[in-house]
């Protein structure tokens, strides 16, 4: 299993990777591609249906095929939606390319959150999700490599990262039979036992806490997509630095992304998974204050606290799910938890993009912040339910 872990962890580098390479890209790609600054949420939201729509149906796809193959098939997906991308002459393509990329990204997702909650404990799961802040910590810095060059040289960005893609299959390919026998190895009971007949979407969500845990990760989810598509472009109208250097401090976020998970990973077991969502929302909230702060680029700090602040908080959830609602049901409510959440969180990155670009971006801090109250409430109140179903 070892082997599998190791693996698991390179596929979730493959999984951050391209998440951050639209966001750095679009304060040159938009010019280009003639189309207005406000697109970027389009696009985003285009790529988030796609992914959330796979994870609704994801379940039912890992029981059929398993989630080493879909994992596999997943990333050679996504690999080509990111070439299709770096090749498109116009923005109707890169749309096409776009769908791609989501449907590829979207069962990765589901499949691996779901296989790491079910075999292995908090602390893996803190540093599974490390290993994807590797991915979009790295985009970042090699598309800034390829920024502010001649014209379409945010396309060779695109291609290197797909290029990594593919290293990442061939390297699931080596594991592939010790995955598939390790899943069909495992016997996953719950405390009713028994066989039991498929639930629908309707039925699962009719389980107490289900709806508003989903709305918890949605409004973090929120607050992530923000400041990930609209950080650099933030920092450009705020601050008025170049592109390439806005790239970097992007790149610094997803570095505190990275360093709250790699920290969370070596006290998750001690601490456990609700009390390290606590302590990231309460972090993330001082992360947004700073930002707010009237000390000039000195306050770009604010996004590595936040980052390392929202380190804790995805994995967390997702590894608490089998604890808080089985784990016969773990995949699809894991697909469930995915799917609504990245709904949301796009929904509320449409409608932030639109706004900031119409009036101001200095509406951000303001919107995180408010975002950040509505995810600790929405957490409790989830935490609330489920511990009054179990009485």
């Amino acid at each position: 299993m070892i082997t599998i872990l190791i693996v698991i962890y390179v596929v979730f580098i493959s999984l951050g990777l391209p998440d951050s390479l639209l966001g750095v890209a679009w304060p040159v790609l938009h010019n280009e591609m003639n189309v207005p600054e406000s697109f970027a949420s389009v696009m985003s939201i285009i790529i988030g249906v796609c992914t959330g729509g796979v994870s609704f149906v994801s379940g039912t796809l890992i029981r059929k095929f398993g989630t080493a193959r879909v994992t596999l098939a997943s990333i050679f997906v996504t690999a080509l939606g990111l070439v299709g991308i770096s090749f498109s002459p116009n923005i109707v393509l890169m749309i096409i390319f776009s769908i791609i990329l989501g449907y590829g990204a979207g069962a990765i997702d589901t499949g691996v959150n779901n296989f790491v909650s079910l075999h292995y404990n908090a602390s893996h799961m803190n540093f599974l999700h490390c290993f994807w802040g590797v991915g979009v910590t790295v985009s970042p810095m090699i598309m800034s490599v390829f920024l502010g060059g001649e014209e379409g040289s945010w396309r060779n960005g695109y291609r290197v990262v797909a290029l990594l893609q593919v290293l990442i299959a061939l390297a699931v390919v080596t594991v592939m039979r010790k995955w598939i026998n390790a899943e069909k190895s495992t016997v996953i009971s719950d405390e009713e036992g028994g066989e039991k007949e498929e639930k629908g979407f309707f039925e699962i969500m009719k389980i107490r806490g289900v709806p508003v845990s989903i709305l918890s990760l949605g409004l973090y989810c929120s607050m992530e997509f923000i400041c990930g598509t609209w950080g650099a472009t933030y920092i450009v109208n705020v601050f008025s630095l170049e592109p390439s250097v806005a790239a970097k401090w992007v790149s610094l976020y997803y570095g505190g992304i990275m360093l709250g998970r790699l920290v969370s990973g070596f006290v998750a077991t001690r601490l456990g998974d609700n009390r390290l969502i606590r302590l990231g929302i309460v972090f993330s909230a001082f992360g947004i204050i700073v930002l707010l702060l009237p000390v000039g680029k000195a306050s770009l700090v604010g996004f590595l606290l936040m980052g390392f602040g929202f380190g804790p908080v995805f994995p967390s959830v997702l590894h608490n799910i089998p604890e808080r609602f089985g784990v016969r049901y773990s995949a699809d409510i894991t697909g469930f938890h995915m799917g609504g959440a990245y709904a949301i969180g796009f929904g509320a990155q449409l409608i932030y993009g639109f706004t900031a670009t119409s009036t101001s971006f200095k509406i951000t801090g303001f919107v995180l912040l408010a975002l950040c109250a509505g995810l600790f409430a929405a957490n409790m109140t989830a935490l609330k339910q489920i511990k009054e179903k179990k009485m």
